[in-house]
């Protein structure tokens, strides 16, 4: 007998973080996602606050923490149900939690180290394109590339004769390593991620270029190149491209007296030397362009100039050793808002010294020091020194300390691993027939009633509406 599908947004409702959606027929359901608040979302309270009785599994899109980091919750409110991923996400999945309860002042290390054995129990990979039954429902789902980061994917589900695809995150094409988003099947149901759906980005092709003027102009001032970047996803990427300019321009002078390929590229992060490494052993998940480096020698993500720390002594060590030295070095250290980790150490050190250079490659969420840094701090357009006329020095607060900031501040954009809106309307778009509804989660209010505007005026036939503000059906 079939019953009526209902479905419901526990997160990403409000912003752009804590994904987690439900379906649920009859007396049983899964979960799509199960992540943490962070931001302007961010919460105190991350115990599981919805029934879960019926859950029967988790189904995670990808590794991201704003989408798997309230797996440990889930997993001690009485979850045992398995938590289907891809097959590169059930590697990354454990890393990138264990790093995350690192920092829970809330989980002791004995229950962190038992919830992370429990969770290894419980993963469960599955190929791509390939559907999964759950015996006893109505229910079954399969996996499709999202091209947002490594093992990425959106979630078709067939729920009691009702198709409905969970977008979780979905990139852009031609990014490093990924292989592109595999076009949607027919759905009566989408719901749809709104990151970037009231903007679009700067052209991919042309930005290893920006990269490579930026840190020439950089380097004219004698000092150090930070890059703030997170451990998945954006720091794989600046490998990927870094080790494209040395290849391509080694003879180059990236700074007096120094040719690109002595150019010492510096990875400052355990969870993104962790990462890294996980991602060279992932090579099989590769896009082609990435494939045909190996088979000519080449390796992306491990060439001659790079080094990697992983340690804290020898973090401690690379910090006071970049700091005598008056070699050119580009450092690559997380968290990529600034909100703690090895790179508030570096920013302490350098970000008072106008010699050196703070160069950010994603976004910065408000009520974050890189937020603080990027508005406040000097900065070249090309042409002259900005500082938006202040007369009061500007700083940012780091570990309780006010740090004025000197340092020049560059932003290149460009490096969102989440499409922009003309990929989120390509997606909607390539859905034939039209779903009956679209659904917009995992955004800001401003870029979703932005989105739908221009889903409502391609798709006039198509109900789109943004839950908790509309009545989603």
């Amino acid at each position: 007998m079939s019953h009526t599908v209902d479905i419901k947004h526990h997160g990403a409702v409000l912003g752009v973080t804590g994904s987690c959606h439900e379906v649920r027929v009859g007396d049983a359901g899964i979960l799509i996602d199960c992540g943490l608040f962070q931001g302007t979302d961010f919460r105190e309270d991350l115990d599981i606050d919805f029934e879960i009785a019926h859950i029967r599994a988790l189904v995670v899109t990808h590794v991201h923490v704003d989408h798997v980091g309230r797996i440990p919750y889930l997993l001690l409110a009485g979850f045992t149900g398995p938590i289907f991923c891809t097959e590169p996400s059930a590697i990354l999945l454990p890393a990138m939690l264990e790093d995350a309860l690192k920092f829970s002042a809330k989980h002791s290390k004995s229950v962190a180290k038992q919830v992370l054995k429990q969770m290894q129990r419980q993963i469960r990979p599955l190929p791509f394109d390939q559907w999964q039954a759950l015996l006893g429902t109505e229910i079954k789902f399969r996996f499709q590339q999202a091209g947002h980061i490594l093992g990425s994917a959106y979630v078709e589900c067939d729920a009691a004769g009702k198709r409905v695809i969970f977008s979780g995150d979905l990139g852009a094409e031609d990014s490093p390593l990924i292989v592109n988003t595999t076009p949607p099947s027919p759905c009566d149901v989408l719901i749809l991620e709104s990151t970037y759906g009231d903007r679009e980005h700067p052209s991919r092709v042309d930005r290893r270029l920006r990269l490579k003027s930026e840190i020439e102009q950089s380097f004219v001032d004698q000092g150090l190149v930070l890059i703030p970047a997170f451990s998945l996803g954006r720091t794989q990427d600046l490998l990927y491209e870094l080790e494209s300019i040395i290849h391509d321009f080694g003879q180059d002078k990236v700074a007096e007296h120094l040719p690109w390929h002595e150019l010492e590229i510096i990875v400052d992060s355990p969870l993104a030397a962790n990462i890294t490494r996980l991602y060279g052993d992932l090579k099989y998940h590769w896009n082609q362009d990435a494939q045909d480096l190996l088979k000519q020698g080449r390796h992306p993500l491990i060439f001659p100039q790079l080094t990697v720390i992983d340690g804290h002594e020898d973090h401690l060590l690379c910090l006071e050793n970049v700091l005598k030295s008056d070699k050119p070095a580009v450092v690559i250290a997380g968290s990529g808002m600034c909100a703690g980790g090895r790179v508030v150490n570096y920013l302490k050190e350098l970000l008072p010294d106008a010699r050196h250079h703070i160069l950010f490659v994603g976004f910065q969420a408000e009520d974050t020091p890189g937020r603080v840094i990027v508005e406040n701090g000097p900065r070249f357009d090309g042409v002259e020194l900005l500082t938006d006329g202040k007369d009061d020095y500007a700083w940012v607060e780091l570990d309780g300390e006010r740090i004025a900031i000197n340092a020049l501040i560059h932003n290149i954009e460009g490096y969102s691993a989440h499409g922009d809106q003309s990929d989120l309307l390509q997606f909607a778009q390539a859905i034939s027939p039209a779903p009956q509804q679209i659904r917009l989660v995992h955004g800001d209010l401003e870029a979703k009633l932005a989105l739908k505007a221009k889903l409502t005026a391609l798709l006039p036939d198509v109900e789109v509406v943004i839950p908790l503000i509309e009545d989603a059906g």
